[in-house]
């Protein structure tokens, strides 16, 4: 199963935002082919949950860089290496959450979080210490998280086609940087996010929403599919080639208060 389940848009890996490696940095995109051992957990102490707080979208951060990266253990300066990534994850997405990118009507970060002391029952990871947080006393690990955007498109995305006209600015949106720790998948977290993630679209009234997802990923496109998303469009093979990446399809949801829906 795939590590991620939505091309990151806006990120660490978004060709706004690229990165090129040095020979010695030895960076490789996470494929459908790195299959993890799932760990069963208790999801009656899962929250699910928007937030600002600077610690916790710092443990965001994190779980992207080991979500849409992998590092060969043997590489020079690797630590420094993801802190880096983190770092510039973490101010690109205060930024979106405040209002500073243009184009963004608005942005949320969702995050799926777990205690501590139940994670440290099942494993020794590094999880646990690269993408834990503090709030309200209780130590907790972001596990699963995506961000939510209300706008008409997202850079070097294709677009979506509904609602047409000006009722696009307000009510189109798209899920971008949807992943889930991959020691955790096989629990369902991705399809709580997922529903999670349309209660507040729908609240900030967003009758569309999208998300987009290469081609060969198919344990995302399972995923979406399931959740009520189906097939628009697909990206020209030109545009693809020209950014140096896998080409993506272009899923539509229509949630309540569309007329379609």
């Amino acid at each position: 199963m795939a590590l991620l389940y939505s091309s990151p848009s806006l990120s660490i890996t978004s060709p706004n935002y690229r990165y090129y490696p040095s020979r010695r940095l030895c960076l490789y995109p996470i494929t459908a082919t790195h299959v993890v051992a799932p760990h069963l957990i208790d999801k009656s102490s899962l929250i699910i949950s928007e937030t600002s707080s600077e610690d916790q979208l710092w443990a965001a951060a994190c779980l992207r860089v080991r979500s849409f990266h992998e590092f060969k253990p043997s590489t020079f300066g690797i630590q420094d290496h993801k802190r880096y990534l983190a770092e510039r994850e973490f101010e690109a997405l205060k930024e979106r959450i405040a209002g500073k990118r243009t184009g963004f009507n608005r942005v949320s970060c969702l995050n799926a979080t777990l205690p501590l002391s139940q994670l440290l029952s099942l494993f020794d990871d590094d999880l646990c210490a690269q993408c834990k947080f503090r709030e309200n006393g209780e130590d907790r690990v972001v596990v699963g998280t995506l961000d939510v955007n209300q706008c008409t498109n997202l850079p070097d995305e294709i677009s979506g086609k509904k609602p047409e006209g000006i009722e696009g600015q307000f009510a189109r949106g798209y899920l971008s940087n949807v992943c889930v720790a991959k020691e955790l998948h096989r629990n369902g977290l991705g399809y709580d996010i997922i529903a999670k993630s349309k209660a507040v679209a729908q609240k900030w009234g967003i009758t569309d929403l999208y998300v987009h997802v290469a081609v060969n990923n198919e344990p995302a496109k399972q995923l979406y599919m399931k959740s009520g998303f189906v097939y628009e469009n697909d990206e020209p093979a030109w545009q693809a080639r020209f950014l140096d990446r896998p080409r993506r399809l272009l899923l539509w949801l229509g949630l309540p208060g569309n007329q379609n829906w």
